[in-house]
Order: structure tokens, then sequence, then C-alpha cells
């Protein structure tokens, strides 16, 4: 009698479970990501090599030794300023102080020259500790992994921008959040109402909406950059980085130690909120990313793990803004709508601009790889799920 009971119960959960792929698949397909199906448990031995992966992930970059080589020289730098065209202009220079007469390295550490904003009293009194404390502090951060850092981002991102805004603090995620990417794909669909109809807009590196917003939508929330998008806009008449309007917070994702003499500068003057990503955010960001490129390695070339570094140089190797903005974005929101992030042979690079193509810094299918998984199985994620951290519902917009 029992066995009778179990045999048609269990047929119903298997066609449960193929219903539920089928569906994910049709959905993956739907929304511009490559539906492909659900790969079965690993054997030991695969899932051995699994372990192994995240094991060669979580070590330190080899990177990292030269990046704090590059911070402790800028702590311990000489800091000078002067005027220039007629006191129209301040230039900024720190120098290295050499460890030896001639080892090689070049003594200019950063050079700035912006319009005079500040007096010369100021930079060396205000301007100066401010960068150092802010290097400092993203120096130390940067050595800790703490995946716990995604609990943490309500109160370091979203708390500041609704005090900006005059939103109450009530401590709990927005209820929606749209991520706009700049791919030229957006110009593909008209998804510039559901854009603007999310609690928080996050739009990347400063693509323009005008003359999009049919396409875009016109609203945004949070302008997020990497700093090499505010070193430029560090040499405009009152650090000008505000293509949505200089009310529009900005948060920054630091890809050089030198440039935080240039949010130093700004964050002066700056009207609007100006945050830097914490450094244990930018840290976990790096190891999902590259946990992703080294099984998409093994998978495409059945080379060794060890090989993988030989294949990316990671003094340039990193996530893009766009990972990063997605990442935040499951922080601090309830659900997340992705829109703009893919490629297409018919479609421009980017939709603002008539770059041909990225340059050669991200591993994008590693990236892809990482967005499958948030929308079809998000507990597998490395790191995210380590801690507790519940993914919300994510959608990708093709």
């Amino acid at each position: 009698m029992k066995r009778s009971l179990r045999f048609p119960f269990f047929l119903f959960l298997l066609l449960i479970a193929l219903a539920t792929a089928l569906s994910c698949c049709r959905t993956l397909g739907r929304l511009g990501l490559p539906s492909d199906p659900l790969p079965m448990p690993p054997p030991l031995g695969a899932a051995a090599s699994l372990n192994e992966t995240i094991v060669l992930v979580s070590a330190t970059a080899a990177g990292d030794v030269a990046l704090e080589r590059d911070v402790d020289d800028l702590l311990s730098s000489t800091f000078s300023s002067s005027t220039t065209s007629g006191g129209r202009y301040l230039s900024i220079s720190l120098r290295r102080r050499p460890a030896l007469p001639d080892d090689g390295r070049p003594l200019s550490l950063a050079r700035l020259r912006f319009p005079a904003r500040l007096p010369l009293s100021a930079i060396h009194r205000r301007i100066l500790p401010e960068f150092r404390r802010a290097l400092r502090r993203w120096s130390l951060l940067r050595r800790r992994f703490q995946p716990e850092v995604m609990s943490e981002l309500l109160a370091l991102i979203k708390r500041p921008i609704d005090l900006h805004f005059g939103y109450p603090d009530t401590g709990r995620p927005y209820a929606t959040c749209a991520v706009v990417g700049n791919s030229g794909i957006l110009l593909n669909s008209d998804h510039g109402d559901l854009i603007d109809g999310h609690d928080l807009v996050i739009r990347l590196n400063n693509a323009f909406t005008q003359g999009y917003i049919r396409k875009v939508g016109g609203k945004t929330s949070l302008a997020f950059i990497n700093s090499n998008i505010l070193h430029l806009c560090a040499r405009r008449d009152g650090c000008f980085c505000h293509p949505y309007g200089d009310f529009v917070p900005i948060l920054i994702y630091i890809c050089q130690p030198a440039h935080f003499l240039d949010y130093a500068i700004c964050n002066a003057s700056h009207r609007a909120p100006l945050l830097v990503t914490d450094a244990r955010l930018d840290v976990l960001c790096a190891r999902i990313v590259e946990f992703y490129s080294l099984k998409q390695f093994v998978k495409a070339t059945g080379r060794p793990l060890e090989e993988w570094r030989k294949a990316h140089d990671e003094r340039t190797f990193h996530y893009s803004t766009g990972m990063q903005a997605v990442v935040l974005a499951l922080g601090i929101c309830d659900r997340v709508s992705v829109f703009g992030f893919g490629k297409s042979a018919k479609a421009k690079h980017h939709y603002h601009t008539n770059q041909k193509a990225e340059l050669d810094l991200h591993d994008y299918e590693a990236e892809y790889a990482f967005y499958r998984d948030l929308v079809q199985r998000p507990q597998v994620i490395p790191f995210l799920n380590d801690t507790g951290f519940k993914v919300p519902p994510v959608v990708f917009y093709h």
C-alpha cells in the first residue's frame, strides 16, 4: 500500500521540477540571457574542482602587492600647490619620497590642475588631510574579506541618499530599483516609462539621457561612476560631473588610489552627497567575478586553474561598473530590474556614443554567467550566500 502511494507522488514532484526548469529557460530567453539548461549535480570530482576554484579565488590577488605599494607612496608623499594663469587655476602635485636615489620608479605620483575654487590655505588645511584620511581607510578596508558588508549597505549608501532627498530613515530597502546600463540594446525597446516607475534609478558612468528619454527614461536617483570619470570632472569649473543635475548623489568606485585626490577636491564643494564604495564591497565584487572567470576559463580551455592568471593581467583586470551597481542594488532593494546589459550584433556598443567595442578590461562572459545565476539559481552564488544574505528577485530586460 505504501509503495502504491509513493510512486505517483514522486512523479508529481518530478513534473513540478521539470515545469519549473522549463519556465526558467523561457524567462531567461525573454530577458535576453542565454537559456542554457540547468546543469546536473556535479560528481564528486567536479565538486572538488569547484571547491579548489573557490579557494583560489579567495587567495590574495597578486596585483594587491603593487597596489599597497602605491598607497604607501601616496600616504608618505610630499605635497605642493601653486597658482597658475594669473590665479585662475590651482596646480597640485604629489611626489614620492624615494627609498633609493635611483630605484627607477617615477617620483611624480599625481598632478591635478583645476579652476581655483578654494584658497591655497584651504588646500593644505582641508584637502590634504581629507585625501590621506580617505585613502588610509580605503586601504585598510581592502585588506578585509567581509561579505557581511552586504547587510551594511542600507546604512552606508541608502541612508545618506534618503537624508539628502528628505526621505525618512526607515532602515528598510527600496521597494523597487532599476539599474540602467549603457548597452545599445536599449534603443531596441521603449523602456523609459518602466524605468522611471522604479523607486530608485541607478545610472552608470554619466551616460546621457537627453534625446533618449523614451528609450532609457529620464529619472536618476543615483549616478554610479568609476573614478576615471571623476578625474576628468575635477578639472572642470565647479568640479562639474552632473549630466543629471547637481542635486543627484554620486557614488564612485575608486580605480586608482591617486584618485582620492580628485575626490577630496570635489567633495569640498559638492552640493549632493559624493560617496565612495566601501572597499569591502570592491573586494567582494572582485572575488565573485574572478570565481566565474575561473569557471569559464576551465570550461572553455580545459587548462589548469593556475594558468588563468597568465591569461589575465591582474593589474588591469577587474569587474565592470555595471556589475558592482547590480551587487549594490541587491543590498538596498527588495526587487531589482536591470536594463541595458548585454550585447547584440545589431546594436551599438553604447546607446549614447559611437564606441565600437569595449576595452579589454572586463570578463563580460563571466559577468553574464553571474547574472544568469542571479535570475535562475541565486543560492549557488559563492560568497553572497555564505553569510545568510538573501538575494532579492532580479529581472533582466532585454
